[in-house]
């Protein structure tokens, strides 16, 4: 056999393609070990604490094999880390037909000086994130709480998340609130979707205490993605919890267990029975913490033209199962003063009202000692699904709608002042809803 014309020269090349080629398959078959999908939640004091006592923050990172699980921490951007802390890592298998393995990584860090920034990377010996900066929350009642509040936000046309980047890096935030509805969805293409909507999020949520509850676009696999990728506080896998903020108690719930009774119909009284007890301690720390606001998924009354559960006078959201372990009812008895929702993808603010009474504190002054709660729909962040259009003719208990894409900024100033504000997308960061809600401590009680 004839050799090949030039062989002799060709051969270092040849090698070097061969190693190139090699090293392609490699990285295909051996996934990294490095870090990805970064964020952050805030899962409380271990017991309760005072003013100025330290607090903690939970990271929560992917990798593709197993790896260990460090977070190294500290004040200053440039110098070495000194403080480190060790977590866990569980394999998440998903639903899908690949069964595609991830493993979920944790870590909390304690001791944390409130109000303090804090640099830290995630990982361990076999690849490190990049380094990321957080504030630790504050804690006690006498500061005011910042918080982006949204729901129904993709990993294909996110419109508000640009902006959300903006914000946060200009340190406009403390914490997040994304009620419901995470990729569309998580479970898509194996998951894969999931992995890329955590992508893009990680700018956000590897700086900000990102909060959560599900929503119906989670389902698949009973939440499992959900449960899986995001670590709140208490043991219900992030379907319900509660959380204390400045002057603020909010409380996270699913109103996805009156809609998919099949993972089981003993979910509803389970989270009913919770909530009343929650709000029945929230109640007695009230003096404290005169604040109670609940983020759900899905409304409990919306005036847009589809077939929505809120588009019916007595959604199961509101009334229950059969009439039992309705909400309604119970956030009112409790004195629940804002109740923030999504699912529909639009903007609307109700007045104050309670079986469709609408209860202003005054006419000129309507959300000033309202009689009932305030309902904030804020699902606009953007998706696939586009946006969701409204009936032509308002609902009389609906204040203010707006078509367009957006987040709402929400800012505790105080244990009597709430403010709340519509970021318009469209209009370049317009506001377009501009309000303040006003209980003066002496006026507020529960509703009945």
């Amino acid at each position: 056999m004839q050799p090949l014309p030039g062989w002799p020269h060709c051969w270092p090349c040849f090698c070097l393609l061969l190693l190139a080629s090699l090293g392609a398959r490699g990285a295909l078959q051996y996934p990294r070990a490095a870090p990805e999908q970064v964020h952050l939640s805030y899962l409380g004091p271990v017991v309760p604490v005072s003013a100025g006592e330290p607090g903690s923050m939970t990271v929560t990172w992917t990798t593709w094999v197993p790896a260990g699980s460090e977070v190294q921490f500290g004040v200053h951007v440039s110098d070495p880390l000194p403080f480190r802390a060790l977590g866990t890592a569980s394999a998440f298998v998903d639903g899908g037909a690949l069964r595609r393995k991830l493993y979920i990584h944790r870590v909390t860090l304690r001791g944390l000086r409130p109000g303090v920034q804090y640099v830290y990377r995630c990982g361990s010996a076999q690849g490190w994130s990049r380094r990321f900066r957080f504030r630790a929350l504050k804690n006690g009642p006498h500061w005011s709480p910042r918080l982006a509040v949204f729901g129904d936000l993709g990993a294909d046309n996110p419109k508000a998340l640009p902006r959300l980047r903006r914000d946060t890096q200009q340190g406009l935030f403390d914490a997040v609130l994304h009620v419901g509805d995470f990729a569309y969805n998580m479970d898509e293409d194996n998951a894969r979707v999931g992995d890329r909507f955590m992508r893009l999020i990680e700018p956000v949520a590897a700086s900000l205490p990102y909060m959560t509850c599900p929503g119906n676009h989670e389902e698949r696999y009973n939440f499992s993605n959900y449960k899986a990728r995001f670590s709140m506080p208490g043991d219900t896998e992030g379907l319900w919890y509660s959380w204390d903020l400045g002057p603020a108690h909010i409380v996270s719930f699913s109103t996805e267990v009156y809609f998919f009774r099949h993972y089981g119909r003993h979910l509803i009284e389970r989270q009913f029975r919770w909530l009343e007890s929650d709000l029945q301690k929230a109640n007695k720390q009230r003096a404290t913490r005169p604040w109670i606001i609940t983020m759900g998924h899905r409304p409990m009354y919306c005036s847009n033209a589809d077939l929505d559960d809120c588009t019916r006078h007595e959604s199961k959201v509101r009334r229950g199962h059969h009439g039992k372990f309705g909400l309604e009812d119970l956030f009112h008895k409790h004195g629940v003063d804002l109740q923030l929702w999504a699912h529909e993808h639009s903007y609307e603010r109700l007045w104050p009202i309670y079986n469709y009474q609408v209860l202003n504190g005054s006419r000129e002054a309507p959300y000033t000692n309202p009689r009932g709660p305030v309902h904030i729909i804020t699902g606009s962040a953007g998706c696939e699904e586009r946006l969701t259009p409204f009936v032509i003719h308002p609902r009389p208990w609906s204040a203010v709608r707006v078509k367009e894409y957006g987040y709402t900024r929400l800012h505790i100033l105080n244990g009597t002042h709430v403010r709340l504000q519509q970021v318009s997308d469209d209009q370049d960061g317009k506001i377009v809803d501009d309000v303040w809600i006003v209980r003066p401590l002496l006026g507020r009680r529960m509703y009945l």
